[in-house]
């Protein structure tokens, strides 16, 4: 199941949230930056063991001071005009954190919209493939898991709600 809900990813009481992370993974603007607040000076230190990240791919830590139990790190691609395997590396980044939520035995999963901020991808776009990566997830593994897509604008929810309307299966 999959819905579009608009709020802030960081106050959701949700198995894991999803950090649109750069390679680092040690933080940084936008949802980056928010979650790293959030969490407290410990999500940080996590981090650091962990060897940074490749894009299209995803890492897990504890939630810390997060009302979620876990983070999953996910790094997507900066938008250089769809040239440069942004569809597949993006499709990657949201799959590899299913994968690593099923790993860990997740349930509930709120995602942000990755690569849309700092990283340029269009929002539209970016949806598009968020919905259709997660769903094609979700029937191949026979899974009940909870998604969520949080959008932080109302503009970004519109967007998201009527691409998930567009085509509800």
């Amino acid at each position: 199941m999959v819905k579009v809900i608009r709020g802030d990813i960081t106050q959701l009481k949700v198995d894991a949230i999803v950090n649109a992370a750069n390679n680092t993974l040690l933080g940084g603007g936008g949802v980056d930056g928010a979650i790293h607040r959030a969490a407290g000076p410990e999500l940080l230190q996590a981090c650091r063991t962990l060897g940074g990240c490749r894009t299209g791919d995803a890492k897990i830590t504890p939630g810390f001071a997060l009302p979620a139990t876990y983070v999953i790190h996910a790094v997507g691609p900066v938008w250089h005009g769809g040239k440069q395997e942004e569809d597949a590396l993006l499709s990657s980044a949201y799959r590899r954190s299913l994968e690593v939520a099923r790993e860990n035995g997740i349930h509930s999963i709120a995602f942000p919209s990755i690569s849309t901020g700092a990283y340029g991808f269009p929002i539209d776009r970016a949806s598009k493939i968020a919905i259709s990566t997660i769903r094609d997830y979700l029937h191949e593994c026979k899974s009940v898991m909870e998604v969520f897509l949080v959008a932080f604008s109302e503009g970004d929810f519109q967007i998201i709600k009527q691409i998930l309307e567009r085509d509800p299966a």
